[in-house]
């Protein structure tokens, strides 16, 4: 069995209405990535100086030694860039999650102290500012509990949210299994919050962002001045808000760091930002653990929800067996394809089942298309048919035709049958009993060839209506 943990589909076409209080038609969200102090450095335990998000081109991290110009940027960060957000926010009356490295903290009282003051959320962001993609499981699950354990300890609090930004593989299940967090923020796969299941717990996830980041004033391809940042900004609102105002409201993201958006020449940018949302009707500025109670108590986890791509074969061919009439065979092929969470819908599962019948032999479909009953014939009479086909017939009304009709049915059945050597087949959940007539004497004249593309398409279809009716 071979299975796809990506999940390309997410809410698809039709993503729920975010339902923000007071009919918001859009969420802004501000993060504040406190991290100075737990950037790597000799001074901290690490082996090398940090190399990652300063103002130093090429910065390359130094073994064995220390690097005071990069350790005197993250400093900045600390004595002054905190101090101008801080005002900036409380000033404009918007309240920011704080995304606190937990040794940063330790670092960093009066800091600390500001941001309970001002109301601040402080999520987790870990024990270290450090990369974790070579780390065991057993190591950074070790590094996790103590980042919980000292964040409680400096703020008093628990963290009710987290954030690493520096992952590895493992690094979303490891922190949903602690069971501590009522919100992950470890993707930037979506606009609204969803619910992910992890490890068999359903684990609410608020995604980030890296495109409305600083961070960008610090890599190739990004913001060369704060005019660029604004521009993006104001483009990504008036763009979510656009979608807000047609009933499908979003989430803005914005992530911040003390040490680049701190700046002078770049924190002007933000403060035109928050004076241009300022304008509009409608814009919820929350803190982001008020997006998880928010989405907790208005979108709560999906229950008794099926997931073919986890199920186990037995099960899987016992439900879906018979979406394509009397061939279990086409279900056990599909169960070893590469399922994943893309197949857990109506259409992700059906494309699934469709590509085991379209790759089957001529044998092996005209086997599909002679299991199917006739229309309105003797099975349908002897109440002999599948629980799926008598809903459908009835659904057309042919559990209710007059002898006349019932003749003429029976007539056409024989005649189709007789030339083509199949059923005619049609998914009558489309039609209504003249217009399955009318297709039927329209068809009866077709040749074989055709007639055996077009009843293969309309058994895809009947199998689409099923799964519709199941997902």
């Amino acid at each position: 069995m071979t299975r796809y943990p990506r999940d390309f589909s997410g809410y698809a076409a039709t993503p729920p209405n975010a339902q923000w209080p007071d009919g918001a038609r859009i969420a802004v969200q501000f993060v504040v990535n406190y991290e100075e102090g737990g950037e790597n450095c000799l001074l901290h335990g690490d082996a090398a100086s940090e190399a990652f998000l300063s103002e130093i081109v090429g910065a390359a991290p130094w073994p064995g030694q220390r690097h005071w110009n990069m350790e005197s940027i993250y400093d900045y960060g600390a004595r002054s860039g905190f101090w101008r957000l801080h005002r900036l926010f409380t000033g404009a009356g918007v309240p920011v999650t704080v995304y606190g490295v937990a040794s940063a903290l330790a670092r960093a009282p009066e800091q600390v102290e500001a941001m309970q003051t001002a109301g601040w959320e402080i999520a987790s962001h870990g024990l270290k500012w450090i990369d974790y993609r070579d780390h065991s499981e057993e190591a950074e699950a070790a590094d996790m509990a103590e980042a919980i354990r000292l964040h409680t300890e400096v703020t008093g609090e628990a963290p009710r949210g987290w954030y690493c930004g520096r992952t590895s593989a493992n690094t979303v299940r490891l922190a949903a299994q602690t069971g501590m967090f009522d919100y992950i923020s470890d993707t930037y796969d979506d606009d609204l919050p969803y619910w992910s299941d992890i490890a068999g717990t359903d684990q609410l996830i608020i995604p980030y962002t890296l495109d409305c980041n600083d961070m960008r004033f610090a890599t190739p391809q990004g913001f060369n001045s704060g005019d660029q940042f604004y521009t993006y900004l104001k483009d990504t609102f008036d763009a979510l808000y656009a979608e807000g105002e047609a009933g499908a409201a979003k989430m803005m993201s914005v992530g911040l760091h003390c040490r680049l958006i701190g700046r002078p020449g770049r924190v002007q940018a933000l403060a035109r930002f928050l004076e241009y949302i300022k304008g509009f009707e409608g814009v919820w500025t929350p803190r982001r653990i008020e997006i998880a109670d928010h989405w907790r108590a208005t979108h709560p986890a999906p229950s008794g929800r099926l997931r073919p791509s986890r199920m186990a074969r037995a099960e899987f061919v016992e439900r879906f067996g018979g979406i394509f009439e009397h061939s279990a065979w086409i279900a056990e092929r599909a169960f070893d394809l590469e399922l994943g969470p893309a197949h857990d819908s109506a259409a992700g599962l059906h494309n699934a089942l469709a590509r085991m019948f379209r790759s089957a032999s001529q044998t092996e479909r005209l086997g599909v298309l002679t299991a199917h009953p006739d229309l309105a014939g003797k099975l349908a009479a002897a109440k002999r048919l599948t629980a799926e086909s008598t809903s459908e017939q009835a659904s057309a009304g042919l559990d209710a035709l007059t002898d006349a009709e019932r003749e003429q049915f029976t007539q056409l059945n024989a005649a189709y049958v007789d030339k083509h050597g199949f059923p005619f087949i049609i998914a009558v959940k489309d039609h209504t009993k003249d217009s399955i007539l009318a297709a039927f004497e329209a068809r009866i004249a077709n040749d074989t060839d055709t007639e055996f593309a077009t009843a293969c398409k309309q058994v895809e279809r009947i199998a689409r209506i099923r799964l519709d009716q199941i997902l």
